[in-house]
């Protein structure tokens, strides 16, 4: 005799088909993907996106002839075998949309407070200072709220975020700030947005259709041709840490990205900055005890910001808006980046902007949405 097996409504799983008498729904010892992304420290909302290899070892088995459907908290149903996951609703695409916005704009101040911190510190230990206070900030919350460690098959991941977003590109663009202004820097912010989607497509497998990669270029070249205008034109010795830059933290953000979808944004920048302390807080006392430091408003108010704004919180609402519309998506936002440096170098640097900066925003823009509205 056969028994039609029923929801589990809990999980927001489903599990279609007959199984044979005695058999279960799940493997004995299996929990439901909600249940495991809830032990994580996630919704059951966001263990919905979780890639299906990513959550082998939590998904319910399939038995017999049935078939699982990943459906968001109680509604999945198992509307017959082969169910796809649902994707995202326009709701959370609308608030993915705006986190990775509001990163943008914590990561557009970044070039200029790293300006205004090193008119009081040396550029290895104003490194070093921040990752330290943004570790600080980061661990508090973690312990305040008693995370557990991440899985040992994460600690890759999240070697890689630190290397790429807490200690490589800061590093990199604060030696390239001693010599080359905020201005002629934001020609690597130009780059990003394209060498990160096309990371993603490398790591993640992501396939952006055709438009997409034709505005993501377009906006790309008027980015980069309106910030070379703007500085001249030359190039510098500050330009290879730059570039060496721009490949680093694109690959940060696409494992970010990734991991984002199996934890809490806050939680993978939390636990890279955190595995960054027995580097950091050596490499502090040893940048402090020989380049000076002389403590100003400005130098301050740059340190607390790269550590506070864009060290942390920054990152925490980039990568949670990066697991929400997709890596390649989010990414062509940080095309307005360079414009938003540029306008925060005229009223806290002083530096000037060419007539072309609003005709430069306009094509940006539109690349964007194009972006945006682009399939897959």
């Amino acid at each position: 005799m056969r028994a039609e097996s029923s929801a589990i409504e809990a999980g927001g799983i489903a599990v279609s088909g007959d199984t044979e008498p005695g058999s279960t729904a799940t493997a004995p010892g299996s929990t439901s993907v909600a249940d495991a992304h809830r032990h994580r420290g996630g919704t059951p909302a966001e263990a919905a996106h979780a890639p299906a290899d990513e959550t082998t070892d939590a998904a319910p088995r399939k038995q017999g002839t049935g078939s699982a459907t990943v459906g968001h908290g109680a509604e999945g149903t198992g509307r017959g075998s082969g169910a796809r996951a649902s994707g995202p609703s326009r709701a959370d695409r609308r608030a993915g949309t705006l986190q990775a916005a509001l990163g943008v704009t914590a990561f557009s101040l970044t070039f200029p407070a790293t300006a205004w911190g090193l008119e009081g510190f040396g550029p290895w230990s104003l490194v070093a200072v921040r990752c330290v206070l943004a570790a600080v900030i980061a661990g508090g919350a973690l312990l305040a709220l008693r995370v557990p460690v991440p899985a040992r098959r994460h600690l890759a991941g999240l070697a890689v975020v630190a290397a790429g977003v807490v200690i490589g590109f800061p590093l990199l663009t604060t030696l390239a700030l001693q010599t080359s202004t905020t201005a002629h820097a934001a020609v690597v912010v130009g780059l990003l947005p394209l060498t990160t989607a096309l990371f993603s497509a490398l790591r993640t497998g992501a396939r952006p259709s055709r438009m997409f990669w034709l505005a993501a270029c377009t906006g790309a070249a008027a980015v980069i041709a309106f910030t070379v205008q703007q500085s001249g034109g030359a190039l510098t010795g500050a330009d290879a840490y730059l570039f060496c830059a721009l490949l680093i933290c694109a690959a940060g953000y696409t494992e970010g990205g990734r991991l984002a979808r199996l934890m809490p944004g806050w939680q993978v920048i939390g636990w890279a900055l955190v595995l960054c302390l027995p580097l950091s807080v050596p490499g502090a006392l040893i940048a402090l005890s020989y380049e000076p430091v002389h403590l100003t408003a400005h130098s301050v108010t740059g340190v607390l910001w790269v550590a506070a704004g864009s060290q942390f919180l920054g990152l925490v609402v980039w990568y949670r808006g990066m697991a929400a519309i997709g890596v390649p998506k989010a990414s062509q936002l940080q095309l307005a980046q360079p414009l938003l440096t540029l306008v925060w170098s005229v009223l806290l640097l002083g530096e000037r902007l060419t007539p072309a900066a609003p005709l430069t925003a306009a094509a940006v823009l539109v690349c964007i949405a194009l972006t945006q509205r682009a399939r897959g």
